[in-house]
């Protein structure tokens, strides 16, 4: 390959790059997601644009990715947000409950265990209407019960209530439900 056409190519590279994550978008299923790729792609654009080269391609797209979801997420934040706020009305629900709603749980492992006050058995129902109800007995037999908000976004579940916002990875496997968040992680088997 002469000079040239590397050199043509090292400028065309971006422009692919960023056609291929702008038609990925369309799939993406959270804010987070979104904010990723479409921040991967005008960083590594700026990158090659300031840099010249591969290596300023890449440090933008690194940078770009970072920056794009956490916007993305704070997206994600304000939308839930905004669904607690409708959620304080009776006519509160909606549909985005994927493959949890209407499904129970008993909690078998939680990480870290200090998270959360003793427990002897902790039951979760994802309802139809976007509600999470968690019901804890306690090692001295009282019981108590919390609802919150959920949403299912692919394979992200949101958990939001008052207060706090928490995107956690899901997956079933048989009858198990493993949950993944920055701040804690569950096993749970289908009742």
């Amino acid at each position: 390959m002469t000079h040239t056409m590397k050199h043509g190519f090292a400028h065309v590279l971006p422009f692919l790059l960023i056609s291929a994550l702008v038609g990925t978008i369309a799939g993406c299923q959270t804010g987070g997601q979104t904010g990723a790729l479409a921040g991967g792609g005008i960083g590594a654009l700026a990158g090659q644009i300031i840099g010249g080269n591969t290596k300023g391609t890449l440090i933008g797209a690194a940078i770009g990715t970072g920056v794009g979801y956490m916007i993305g997420n704070e997206k994600d934040k304000a939308h839930a947000r905004e669904m607690s706020r409708s959620s304080r009305s009776r006519n509160y629900a909606h549909n985005e409950v994927g493959n949890l709603g209407g499904t129970r749980w008993i909690v078998i492992s939680l990480k870290p265990s200090d998270i959360v006050e003793p427990w002897s058995s902790k039951v979760v129902e994802f309802q139809r209407d976007g509600h999470i109800r968690t019901t804890t007995t306690k090692p001295d037999g009282t019981v108590e019960s919390r609802i919150e908000r959920y949403r299912v976004v692919g394979d992200t579940l949101i958990l939001n209530n008052d207060g706090y916002v928490i995107n956690s990875r899901y997956s079933i496997s048989g009858n198990e439900l493993i949950i993944s968040a920055e701040e804690f992680s569950a096993v749970l088997l289908r009742q």
